[in-house]
């Protein structure tokens, strides 16, 4: 089993910068990988970001050159550098961690942009 707790959300002006954070404890040695996903009122969730076990990086096409995905193995985080937010990045913000046999998700963290 993987826990995750998320933080860092909050509102912030168009043009300003967020940095999400999603703590894992638990069975940490079985991920992966890791991502982040948003979802819009009225809208899907949608893949923001990935991160696998190799390094590999993965964006969606609206945030690529502006967000970015990182991690520390030594704090069992995942964070999310958002630059150059818009108003179209608001919604909630839920990390995912895979293992070999499950998916984890956090509880979310709410992201608003104000134009």
């Amino acid at each position: 089993q993987v826990q995750l707790v998320e933080s860092g959300g909050g509102l912030v002006q168009a043009g300003g910068s967020l940095r999400l954070s999603c703590a894992a404890s638990g069975s940490v040695w079985s991920i992966n990988g890791m991502g982040w996903y948003r979802q819009a009122p009225g809208k899907q969730r949608e893949l923001v970001a990935a991160l696998t076990s190799g390094g590999s990086t993965n964006y969606a096409d609206s945030v690529k050159g502006r967000f970015t995905i990182s991690r520390d193995d030594v704090k069992n985080t995942v964070y999310l550098q958002m630059n150059s937010l818009e108003p179209e990045d608001t919604g909630v913000y839920y990390c995912r961690v895979i293992d070999s046999t499950d998916i984890y998700w956090g509880q979310g963290t709410q992201v608003t942009v104000s134009s």
